[in-house]
């Protein structure tokens, strides 16, 4: 199992519908792939999940999220194993580690959004777990087994669901923010991908997250020096490692230089590669070649604008490749669905590219920790 992060410290540069359609890209491609929400926004969620269908497995979980210990002994013998082995949320999956109770034995079901492909929705109530891992966090020095777990159980959830569903990827959807929940997301993943926009704001996210990275690590570093061998094998034995950024949805001018951007955004989309060498650490980007690190990922199959069509693909919830024939379409969409039909397929086609060289990548990484 390879676990991704996709992150990016601005926000709005589309990378929600690129974790949703990465993800259902790599299940075509035959590999079996799990999504987990992140994000407390739940963004990638409702691109599997309608509104309604969401609220309720919220509302069961409710009692458990103000108190589990308490919520599970409330009920009735048998009926806890049921709820927990039901579809649930990822802050469900980490609230017995919160509030320091032990795991429950069943592993909640992933919601099916496709044969090869599952989603462990998000939830509103993350951000106090993201409260107890900055409270945990120095007692990870001293060796405390909840602290660690507090820590790693993200990473612990992947492998158990990789281990009983037999994942071969997990993705995860991030917010845009550099606090410590995203701390531990991406420095216990395998890569982490930076979708980009053409601009300065995606070239001073770059920044922001090279000067994070580089405290994360020294952290973690610390601590493998403090840690017994029996509580490091809780984390990752590698540094995690940038497989690369994509320029994603940015608006097409044909024949304007060797990625049909303006001139502005190609001065700015040029840029990028400069800034991940300066402000990347060359340990966590050692497996890719120098083309590698110039090029998106995918070249420029995923870079131009796809106008309106990532906001069909969310209301129908289905990639954007099968909105023309997915079945339920409203009349008002119908007659602008049915006059792009080509457009909308023909992402299908962009969308394996960029899984492919992804997964190039992967396959370099695993070769360069062999």
């Amino acid at each position: 199992m390879k676990s991704i992060a996709v992150f990016n410290n601005k926000g709005g540069v589309g990378k929600t519908t690129l974790t949703y359609h990465l993800g259902y890209a790599l299940a075509e491609l035959g590999h079996k792939t799990l999504l987990v929400d992140l994000d407390p926004q739940s963004n990638l969620t409702l691109f599997g999940i309608d509104p309604e269908k969401l609220h309720s497995i919220w509302q069961v979980e409710d009692a458990f999220i103000d108190d589990f210990v308490d919520a599970r002994d409330q009920q009735p013998p048998g009926k806890f194993e049921g709820i927990a082995g039901d579809v649930r949320s990822i802050h469900f999956l980490l609230k017995p580690t919160e509030d320091g109770a032990d795991t429950p034995k069943s592993l909640p079901t992933p919601l099916k959004l496709h044969d090869n492909l599952g989603m462990i929705p998000g939830r509103l109530s993350i951000h106090t777990y993201e409260d107890k891992i900055a409270s945990r966090w120095t007692d990870v020095y001293g060796g405390d087994l909840l602290a660690i777990r507090t820590v790693t159980q993200i990473r612990s959830f992947c492998e158990m669901y990789a281990k009983k569903y037999s994942y071969s990827y997990v993705v995860i959807d991030t917010s845009p923010s550099l606090g410590i929940l995203n701390k531990v997301i991406i420095s216990t993943v395998d890569g982490f991908l930076i979708p980009c926009l053409p601009d300065m704001f995606s070239l001073y996210g770059i920044q922001n997250i090279g000067k994070s990275l580089k405290g994360w690590q020294r952290d973690f570093d610390t601590m493998s020096k403090l840690l017994s061998d029996a509580k490091l094998s809780y984390f990752p034995k590698n540094v995690v490692s940038f497989l690369g950024f994509t320029i994603f949805n940015a608006r097409r001018y044909a024949a304007s230089g060797e990625w049909d951007l303006s001139k502005a955004h190609h001065k700015y989309a040029e840029q990028i590669p400069a800034t991940i060498r300066e402000h990347i650490d060359g340990a966590h980007r050692k497996h890719l070649t120098e083309g590698q690190l110039k090029d998106p990922v995918g070249g420029t199959a995923l870079m131009h604008s796809y106008s309106t069509r990532p906001n069909m693909a969310q209301k129908y919830r289905t990639p954007m490749w099968k909105v023309p024939s997915c079945g339920h379409l409203e009349g008002r969409d119908k007659s602008t669905i049915f006059g792009n039909r080509k457009l909308y397929e023909k992402t299908q086609i962009g969308f394996h590219a960029f899984a492919e060289d992804l997964l190039t990548r992967l396959d370099q990484l695993e070769v360069d920790n062999g």
